[in-house]
């Protein structure tokens, strides 16, 4: 999960990075969409809309290639959601993170007797490093590139990172990177190149981490006493990241909701 925060936060806060990585065009004006789609509401990972184009650019970014439903139909879906919303061209883009031999992440269509619909596939192990070493917001995703000599690519990208002049800026970034380069790299080998205090600095980094305990609790409570009222989900996105790492461990002891009220009650 941290993996796909990280990627959301990289779109949510560099957004023209991104358009004008995929889109060969001049593009300088860009609105962000929200992401929430209309019926039986789901999030995308990133909605763009390109006015001089009169086009909407769509962004799926996957750590891994299995999904449920299968990714052809979910960009269908999709397709059909955002543009029955906007009535606008949607140009969509799958990016997988993690390099593999499954087939899955060589689909790039769903054709199924007269319907056809064809979207764009990125495998980042396979894009060159030299473009995205050239934009901050890429870093993360250069240091998944194409290369023959991993070792010296990360050390390209921490050399850009320390390029990097505004500080917060740079410390989100370093963070970024350092999550994603799990994916491909040792983390001993990571520590080598990258500068540990950035990554513990960023508040970003912070809160990417305390989102990912708060899906994962969630996720817990559900399985353990069912549905969460939401006042009570309210209050548990209230909980700090160390109050987050008790509840995980006092769930396993519940058995209904109402074990999980009495908990909430005693943090008073």
């Amino acid at each position: 999960m941290a993996y796909d925060n990280i990627c959301r936060y990289l779109t949510d806060n560099y957004p023209l990075s991104f358009v004008q990585w995929l889109i060969a065009e001049d593009i300088n004006k860009i609105e962000v969409l929200p992401t929430e789609l209309p019926i039986q509401p789901i999030r995308c990972d990133a909605l763009f809309l390109l006015p001089t184009l009169n086009r909407i650019l769509y962004l799926e970014i996957q750590t891994s290639p299995k999904s449920d439903p299968p990714m052809p139909i979910r960009m269908l879906d999709y397709w059909l959601r955002i543009y029955r919303k906007y009535s606008c061209p949607v140009q969509q883009v799958v990016i997988f993170l993690q390099e593999t031999n499954s087939p899955d992440v060589f689909v790039d269509s769903l054709i199924v007797e007269n319907t056809r619909h064809q979207y764009q596939v990125i495998r980042v192990w396979e894009q060159e490093s030299e473009p995205l070493l050239q934009v901050p917001a890429l870093l993360p995703l250069a240091v998944l590139a194409k290369t023959d000599e991993p070792n010296k690519l990360l050390q390209q990208v921490a050399l850009a990172i320390d390029k990097i002049e505004e500080q917060p800026q740079q410390k989100n970034i370093a963070a970024c990177v350092e999550v994603l380069a799990s994916l491909k790299f040792d983390k001993q080998l990571i520590q080598q190149y990258l500068r540990e205090e950035l990554m513990q600095e960023a508040p970003m980094y912070q809160e990417i981490i305390k989102r990912g305990k708060l899906e994962l609790v969630i996720r817990q409570l559900k399985r353990r006493v069912g549905e969460i009222s939401p006042k009570l989900a309210s209050q548990i996105k209230e909980l700090s990241g160390e109050k987050l790492d008790d509840l995980s461990e006092a769930l396993l002891d519940f058995s209904q909701p109402s074990d999980l009220v009495t908990w909430m009650d005693n943090q008073g």
